[in-house]
């Protein structure tokens, strides 16, 4: 029987046909000096709706489903995107979770993806299953700026892989693709706010998640703040979980973004109180709007906050 194959193989497979289909998802394929596949969805490159769905889907390694359906935000219509899996700890803590600050030089870009797994030099992977030793690596890197060979290099040391068994995505925020795979997080916020707060995610059966995507800014500051205000103020997630329904109404209150003192106004808002230091926040701000915890154990439902559709309305539409 063949070994299964580890989070990196599921999302290379998912590359090599974003790749092989480089002009109808309007990405496009270069190669450092080293040999890292480089995949533009968005720095250059055009990009669009199926190259965010694609790299959302490629940053979870093909363990959740991500789609577009109708939406509305304050009666305009606006998409929303949705995420579900049976697979939501490995999917969205394993891989999604944007837990690599990769920093060389003047380049600069928040990493996630299954290359984290390869890596698991965060101490998140003390804590959950995940760590892989994989034969080539997949990682998503939010930036404006393509990735060189001293990035690269940065990353295949820590990958213990030569530079032609890795491939990198790569998106800014204010672009189509940028802000639908940042959005796609509305599932895995909720799952970190969870483990920060002591929950066992392995007691979490399945997840599904939806957030409003925002018009794509101009810029990456605006950008920023319009698609962590989808989550905090739009994003609606369910979670199918075995617990006792004690923990849950103990817990659940504290999970929404309105349980931070920081919740109210618009992101931008918040980051120009706090003189731009994305530190200075409250990390506890960082979940979605409202989650519905389905206890399978005794059939409960618990709902915890809820959506702010005037909140997004200023964020999304005040200055178009």
């Amino acid at each position: 029987m063949a070994a299964p194959l580890t989070l990196n193989e599921r999302a290379m497979r998912l590359a090599d046909h974003l790749a092989a289909n480089a002009q109808s998802y309007r990405i496009d394929v270069g190669q450092t000096a080293s040999g890292a596949r480089l995949l533009d969805c968005g720095v250059r490159a055009a990009g669009g709706l199926q190259a965010g769905l694609a790299l959302a889907r490629v940053c979870l390694a093909g363990q959740a489903e991500v789609a577009l359906v109708p939406g509305e935000v304050a009666g305009v219509p606006c998409p929303t995107v949705v995420v579900s899996s049976d697979h939501p700890l490995t999917a969205c803590m394993a891989c999604q979770y944007a837990g690599w600050q990769i920093a060389v030089g003047n380049f600069f870009a928040m990493g996630s993806g299954p290359m984290r797994a390869a890596y698991g030099g965060e101490e998140l992977f003390d804590k959950i299953a995940g760590r892989e030793r994989p034969p080539v690596a997949v990682g998503v890197l939010e930036t404006r700026k393509l990735p060189d060979d001293a990035v690269v290099e940065y990353l295949c040391e820590r990958l213990q892989l030569p530079a032609g068994k890795l491939t990198l995505l790569a998106a800014p925020a204010a672009s189509i693709a940028g802000t639908l795979q940042v959005v796609a997080r509305s599932l895995e916020t909720a799952l970190h706010k969870l483990f920060e707060l002591g929950f066992d995610l392995n007691q979490v059966v399945s997840g599904f998640g939806s957030a409003p995507l925002p018009p794509v800014a101009a810029g990456e500051l605006q950008a920023i703040g319009r698609t962590n205000d989808a989550i905090l103020y739009g994003g609606q997630v369910v979670l199918w979980v075995q617990a006792e329904d004690e923990q849950i109404a103990a817990l659940g209150p504290k999970v929404p973004s309105s349980a931070s003192p920081d919740h109210g106004s618009p992101f931008s808002a918040i980051f120009e109180r706090y003189e731009r230091d994305f530190y200075k926040i409250d990390p506890m701000l960082f979940s979605p709007a409202q989650i519905v915890l389905q206890n399978l154990k005794t059939g409960k439902s618990h709902m915890f906050g809820g959506v702010e559709p005037a909140i997004l309305q200023r964020s999304f539409f005040a200055e178009s």
